[in-house]
């Protein structure tokens, strides 16, 4: 008999019995039913009989989950992240795919098939927390490659798996015996090749039974695959260019991800870009975690990058305020200015993906995040607002808009403006993003100077996102003092003209009939 209660404080307010009636393997579930509350209860097991129990992948999980998937994820988690309405999931992460050596590497091959069979990893970050002790930092891998396919399929995103290139983390590792030999990279090949036959693969296939095992017949319709993070040197593109050739050869039409570094800039990044357009990839991953001044200048990044080259994927970045490490409502703003570049230069910028993306109150190590959470709630951010905003008026087509002639990218006589435009063809809408990076109240005119004699603008909405407080952001403990607001906004014809207030993000959405 084992009696599974799990505790508060002082006593138990849950317990069930369950007995065990094999000699064999087997897995046995009971459903716990608390009468109460405890942010920090703990599962406790005893054995009520003679004997000995062999016991083996104990999980506590809750019934109600995101989908109502078994041993599935928070619900209100995984909410958050349907409701930016992603184009691209990126997993599992970045330097977590390096491991702190190549045994503690990401390897998707654990973490898929019965959870029970999936072994705990040592994650990557579990020795940088000065102020606690480790080991206590894991993975079980009981989230893996096929969950994180799935979730990317319900929030209606495209997957993006990230692989090992047999460099292990080169911050921790600079001894070359650290990494896999050029001439011993055909198991990490191979793993990149069947991960794609794990995701696509026609159900007779090794791995396509598998996901079909796993109860997901159908593929999964994978597009893209990263090779290596933040990886560099001549060794990057030298451990690249065989999984480049296998993939190519085995799956022409799959698009392969490179990297430029772990630089926005410098030596490593000017290194890096014409190598990966010699290897022909199809996109560059760039890094930038930055200060305000690099965001308030990048604002014209990407308008003279190569057209014929590889495409940009911004695959990590955030706003790391000088002194103010954290989240706050300026670093935000200017991430929003920053992605009018990105939204201008969607020809060249094909994705771009916030980084980190989740991060326990009592469990991080890098700051700011999209979203933190304790062991009962969550809150978004105003990064995650700026992103949903991007996210749900993204439109389809990029429209060219200018300010004496010029695109808006905060230049120096343009006042701390930034702004882009789109046309969504399905909803028949103009929509102008404007960040307002400057501390004065702005005269703006918007002219919409192309459109037809028969074209007619209606009345709009106008979506900003604001706050007194330039520090502030939402907390666990007011997870909506910043939220976008939304108001009417009259046209005059086909001529706008508002004032926009300081330190402001806003978007004006217009109807063309």
């Amino acid at each position: 008999m084992v009696d599974t209660k799990s505790m508060g404080e002082h006593h138990a307010f849950a317990t069930a019995t369950l007995t065990i009636d094999s000699k064999e393997w087997k897995k046995y579930h009971v459903i716990l039913k608390p009468s109460i509350t405890d942010p920090k209860s703990t599962l406790r097991i005893f054995l009520a009989s003679g004997g000995t129990v062999d016991l083996e992948h104990v999980s506590l999980f809750p019934v109600d989950t995101w989908k109502g998937h078994e041993n599935g994820l928070r619900k209100d988690l995984a909410q958050a992240l349907a409701d930016i309405k992603p184009g691209v999931f990126r997993f599992p992460g970045g330097c977590i795919v390096e491991g702190t050596d190549l045994a503690t590497r990401y390897d998707w091959k654990k973490s898929v098939g019965p959870v029970e069979n999936r072994p705990l990893n040592e994650n990557r970050w579990e020795y940088t927390f000065p102020h606690r002790f480790y080991p206590d930092y894991f993975q079980s891998y009981g989230l893996g490659f096929f969950e994180f396919f799935q979730l990317s399929e319900e929030i209606g995103a495209e997957p993006l798996p990230v692989l090992s290139c047999g460099l292990a983390c080169q911050f921790q590792n600079s001894d070359a015996e650290a990494h896999a030999a050029v001439c011993d990279l055909d198991s990490y090949v191979q793993d990149a090749l069947d991960l794609i036959e794990f995701a696509n693969g026609d159900v007779a296939t090794k791995w396509g039974k598998l996901r079909a095992d796993m109860g997901h017949p159908a593929s999964f319709n994978l597009k893209f695959i990263g090779i290596g993070n933040e990886q560099w040197g001549p060794e990057y593109p030298e451990h690249l260019e065989p999984f480049i050739k296998a993939i190519r050869k085995a799956y022409p039409d799959i698009k392969i991800i490179g990297s430029s570094g772990p630089d926005s800039e410098g030596k490593q990044f000017e290194y890096l870009w014409p190598e990966m357009k010699r290897l022909k990839v199809d996109l560059v991953d760039e890094h930038f975690y930055r200060p305000e001044n690099w965001f308030l200048n990048e604002g014209a990044r990407y308008d003279n990058y190569d057209r014929k080259g590889p495409k940009v994927f911004a695959g990590e970045y955030a706003c790391h305020g000088k002194g103010k490490k954290w989240n706050h409502f300026n670093a935000a703003l200017l991430e929003a200015a920053f992605m009018t570049g990105l939204e201008r230069n969607a020809d060249i910028v094909h994705m771009a993906t916030y980084a980190p993306l989740f991060a326990h109150v009592e469990g991080w190590q890098w700051r700011p995040d999209m979203i933190w959470f304790d062991n009962l709630n969550s809150v978004r951010t105003v990064s995650y607002y700026v992103q949903q905003l991007y996210g749900h008026h993204k439109g389809t087509n990029v429209l060219s808009l200018t300010m004496n002639k010029k695109p808006v990218t905060g230049a120096e006589d343009q006042n701390g403006l930034f702004a882009s435009a789109v046309y969504d063809k399905d909803k028949s809408e103009i929509i102008v993003k404007v960040a307002n990076t400057s501390d004065k109240v702005q005269p703006l005119s918007l002219k919409f100077e192309g459109l037809k004699k028969q074209d007619v603008l209606s009345d709009g909405r106008c979506i900003k996102l604001r706050s007194a407080d330039l520090d502030k952001d939402n907390t666990i403990e007011q997870p909506f003092a910043i939220q976008p607001q939304e108001t009417p906004v009259s046209i005059d014809g086909q001529v706008l003209n508002v004032e926009l207030e300081p330190k402001t993000f806003v978007v004006y959405i217009f109807k063309k009939g």
